[in-house]
């Protein structure tokens, strides 16, 4: 194999491998309030459910945005422009502190949507106060991702590992300590889970920001040394940037969602048994989305360096290397399917059921990643919109509907629950195709225009 792409393979990993352990840190947090939450009774995991539902709908769109950072820190990072780096997460902070505390306040005063929601006050109640207790932790997790974005975008993503992992550790004992009442704290069920994530939000913060104002690895940047007000220029590029991020990402989440609303009219065994599937489906995602954000920073980089011809060979690398872990991970599906399913449910139809919707969570491996690499890669070129006009196409206009038809109707009979994912496989091989039509364009763009200013770089400098 070439050379180059062996060292795009290197490099991909390097970066890939902390941000997976990223990933799944802050993934397994959501697990274990969910566990904790669910052994305290089943009123506090309905109110916990109820809450984080509204709370991660808003908190994906707003991470989408905070996104773009890191195309942005990446691209300087490769140009060498160092303290601009600096100059530049500084005015993003006033725009990742400000979206922090709107979101803050919206989940403070969330109880003027849920009461007026059919949905028993036991269970409103309970997602209510969680969302209070939450809402400052939700400002300091929306700061720490501003320099988690800043510390990737250069590359540094072994510091935002290890404090993700240290947070999803120290939320499990803070949890049990909230929800249950322990060493003297009051027994709050699942409210305790929101006191627990806002004090790990706010000491990944802190850990984060004291770490980067003393590491060497940042000194070059210059990130605290001196005081910058908000700037126009700035917001308009993050939000041109990151706007469209955080709509793609609603448009992919909703697709997860409207499958579960459109099955749920089937009975509780098959919401079960695909919400089974899907969980299974989205961690073994882990991987493309791990390959797909670290693609994000290296072709940013050598975009930055004026290198298009190898940030060409970092994308399709990226596109290979995510084909290459969905055929292991549907392998593995494929494989030990049973055995996973048995870590979900002990229930025999909602098992039955499953094992036979994750042959189609095996399939979805593969245009789910190769969708990411592409995505992850024109990010690196900040190209947003389009994907995001993609996704909406791929998801909206043909899974959706797909889906539904075939769950409902079929051409002879109803599909049921394998109908919604015949539609969701249906619309994600079109988006693959979509991304890395548009990829392949992006590509051509860059190294032609890259060839048409090469001549005059000697009167530039």
């Amino acid at each position: 194999m070439n050379n180059k792409y062996i060292l795009e393979f290197k490099q991909l990993i390097k970066i890939g491998i902390p941000i997976f352990g990223s990933q799944m840190s802050y993934m397994l947090m959501g697990t274990a309030d969910t566990i904790i939450a669910g052994r305290a009774s089943a009123n506090d995991l309905a109110g916990l459910a109820v809450g984080t539902a509204f709370a991660n709908t808003l908190w994906f769109f707003v991470t989408g945005v905070i996104f773009s950072v890191t195309p942005i820190v990446a691209q300087l990072y490769g140009a060498k422009k160092f303290k601009e780096i600096g100059k530049k997460l500084r005015e993003i902070l006033w725009i990742a502190a400000s979206l922090g505390l709107l979101l803050a306040c919206i989940f403070f005063n969330f109880d003027i949507l849920l009461k007026n929601l059919p949905i028993k006050s036991s269970i409103t109640d309970i997602s209510i106060d969680y969302l209070k207790a939450v809402a400052p932790g939700i400002a300091f997790i929306t700061v720490f991702t501003c320099l988690r974005c800043y510390s990737e975008g250069m590359t540094l993503t072994k510091p935002i590992f290890v404090i993700a992992f240290l947070g999803m550790l120290l939320n499990i004992p803070l949890d049990l300590i909230f929800v249950y009442g322990w060493f003297g704290a009051p027994k709050l069920g699942g409210v305790g889970c929101g006191i627990a994530t806002s004090i790990v939000a706010f000491l990944m913060m802190f850990t984060l920001f004291v770490y980067i104002s003393f590491s060497k690895n940042y000194s070059r940047t210059m990130p605290f040394a001196a005081f910058s007000p908000p700037s126009k220029s700035t917001t308009k590029e993050v939000f041109k940037l990151g706007l469209p991020i955080g709509i793609g990402i609603f448009v992919e989440l909703s697709m997860f969602s409207g499958a579960a609303i459109i099955l749920s009219i089937l009975g509780e065994v098959v919401v079960a048994s695909h919400t089974v599937a899907i969980n299974i489906a989205s961690l073994f995602f882990m991987v493309p989305l791990a390959i797909g954000l670290a693609s994000a920073t290296r072709v940013g980089n050598l975009i930055g360096e004026s290198n298009p011809d190898q940030a060409r060979v970092a994308s399709f690398s990226t596109v290979y290397l995510c084909i290459l872990g969905a055929l292991i991970n549907s392998f593995v599906i494929i494989a030990f399917g049973p055995v996973i399913v048995g870590l979900y449910t002990t229930e025999i139809p909602v098992k039955e059921l499953a094992i036979s919707l994750i042959i189609f969570a095996a399939i979805f491996q593969l245009p789910d990643g190769i969708q990411m690499g592409a995505l992850g890669s024109l990010r690196g070129y900040k190209d947003t919109f389009v994907p995001m006009i993609l996704l909406v196409i791929s998801y909206w206009f043909f899974a959706m509907p797909i889906g539904y038809f075939l769950t409902n109707y079929g051409f002879s009979d109803p599909l049921g629950a394998k109908g919604m994912w015949y539609g969701m496989i249906i619309g994600l091989s079109l988006c693959s195709v979509l991304a890395i039509s548009r990829l392949k364009k992006i590509i051509k763009i860059n190294i032609e225009k890259n060839k048409s200013i090469e001549p005059l770089k000697p009167f530039l400098q």
